[in-house]
């Protein structure tokens, strides 16, 4: 997995992992947070590797899809960039354009 994706996964994590199942939601954040890897994950809940692979690969999937249908990552995003734009050279008009688009 590429660094980038990973970061992503890790943010989608951040937002949505409520939504996940409570054992995803611990394998997936013992990966993606504590940094572990998937020998260690399953070692600590005495269960195989595949198992941890699988649930994650299915966590991620469900990340996923929760961000085509609600967006919340991709909105946060655009919100940073306008931001740093705006960092760069304000002015109230972009200020107003950034409020306009939040709200």
């Amino acid at each position: 997995m590429m660094l980038e994706e990973f970061i992503e996964i890790a943010n989608l994590l951040d937002i949505y992992s409520e939504l996940l199942s409570g054992k995803q939601k611990e394998y997936m954040i013992d990966h993606f947070e504590n940094d572990l890897s998937l020998s260690e994950i399953a070692k600590n809940n005495n269960v195989s590797r595949q198992a941890i692979y699988d649930n994650i690969k299915r966590g991620i999937t469900v990340l996923n899809d929760y961000e085509n249908k609600l967006g919340f990552y991709s909105k946060k995003k655009k919100i940073l960039e306008n931001l740093k734009d705006l960092k760069e050279s304000f002015s109230i008009e972009k200020l107003d354009k950034i409020i306009d688009e939040i709200i």
